[in-house]
C-alpha cells in the first residue's frame, strides 16, 4: 500500500519547484502536535538510539536496584563513546528511562562535552586525552602499530574505570565514534559479562582485541541503523516532555532554506565559523 502525496510543491533552492515524493504507508509516522519540525528532524537518530538500546538488554529496574543493594558499580553502569548527536540523545535516552545509575559520555572534543553537562541529566562526561606518546610511522611493523593501539586502548579504559569508579568496567558500553581507538577502549572497559555495542559505522576492518573479549565474556553486538519499533518508540519519547532542553541543545544551527549549502557544509565540519561546535543542523523553511 502506498501513501501519496497531495499536488502540494515546494520551491528549490534555484526557484523551481518539485512536487512531494511517495513513501510506503508503513514508513510514515505522524508527528503530535507538541513536537516540533526540529524535534521530527531528531526521530531519525534518536530511532537509531532507541534500537541500539534494545539490542544491548540493558539491566531491569530489579537488576539495577540488586547491583545498588550489594554495591556492585559495575552492574548498574554505562559508556558512551562520541558527544555528537546519536552520542547525546543514546545518553539522553538512557537518563531518563533510568536504565543505569551511572552513565558516562566521553569525547576528544570539550565543547562537545559542554553540551552534554548542560542537558541536565545528570551524565558524567570524560575529555579523552592525547596519547602520552605519539603514535609510530606508517611503516613501522604492523606488530609495533597494534601494540601501540592496544597499549593505549587498555591504558584508556582503566582511566575511565579508576575516575567513575565502576570497579571491574561497565556493564554496557555504546561506541558512536567507529574510531578503531574507542571500539578497542570500549571492549577493555567493559565489565566480565558486559555487552560494547557498536552503533558508529568506521572503518570497515579494524584490529579488535577479540581474545580480551572472549576471555571477559563481553558480548559484541552490531547495530545498522533501527527496526519497525524504533520510530514511533522515538517519537513516543520526543512527545513525553522529558527530554526538556535536549532538543534545544542537540539542534546547534537552524537554518533557512536558501542556506541550504552552508548547511551541509557544516554538518561536515566540527565547528562553525566562529568556533562553535556543530553537532545537529536542521535546514528550516
Amino acid at each position: 500500500m502506498q501513501f501519496r502525496s497531495s499536488a502540494k510543491v515546494y520551491p528549490h533552492l534555484d526557484g523551481t519547484l518539485m512536487e512531494l515524493t511517495t513513501h510506503p504507508a508503513s514508513m510514515c509516522h505522524k508527528l503530535p502536535d507538541n513536537v516540533s519540525y526540529a524535534g521530527g528532524a531528531l526521530v531519525e537518530p534518536l530511532a537509531v538510539c532507541l534500537h541500539a538500546i534494545r539490542r544491548s538488554r540493558p539491566p531491569s529496574a530489579a537488576d539495577l536496584q540488586l547491583a545498588q543493594n550489594l554495591g556492585d558499580a559495575s552492574g548498574s553502569s554505562a559508556l558512551i563513546f562520541g558527544a555528537g548527536a546519536v552520542g547525546l540523545l543514546l545518553a539522553s535516552a538512557l537518563a531518563v528511562q533510568n536504565a543505569f545509575s551511572t552513565i558516562v559520555i566521553a569525547d576528544i572534543d570539550a565543547s562537545r562535552l559542554a553540551i552534554a553537562d548542560s542537558l541536565n541529566l545528570n551524565l558524567r562526561t570524560t575529555l579523552i586525552p592525547k596519547p602520552a606518546t605519539p603514535p609510530p610511522g606508517p611503516d613501522a611493523p604492523v606488530a609495533e602499530q597494534t601494540t601501540y593501539a592496544l597499549t593505549n586502548a587498555q591504558t584508556l579504559a582503566t582511566s575511565l574505570k579508576d575516575t567513575h569508579s565502576v570497579g571491574a568496567g561497565f556493564a554496557r558500553v555504546y561506541d558512536c565514534t567507529g574510531v578503531p581507538a574507542c571500539v578497542q577502549a570500549g571492549i577493555y572497559a567493559s565489565a566480565p559479562g558486559g555487552v560494547l555495542v557498536q552503533i558508529g559505522m568506521g572503518n570497515p576492518v579494524q584490529t579488535v582485541p577479540v581474545g580480551a573479549a572472549a576471555l571477559r565474556e563481553v558480548d559484541i553486538i552490531g547495530v545498522f541503523r533501527y527496526d519497525g519499533h524504533a520510530y514511533p518508540a522515538a517519537i513516543e519519547l520526543m512527545a513525553s516532555g522529558r527530554f526538556g532542553v535536549v532538543e534545544e541543545k542537540v539542534v546547534t544551527h537552524r537554518l533557512g532554506l536558501r542556506e541550504g549549502e552552508r548547511a551541509f557544509g557544516l554538518a561536515g565540519k566540527g565547528v562553525d565559523e566562529v568556533g562553535m561546535p556543530v553537532v545537529k543542523v536542521v535546514i528550516e523553511s
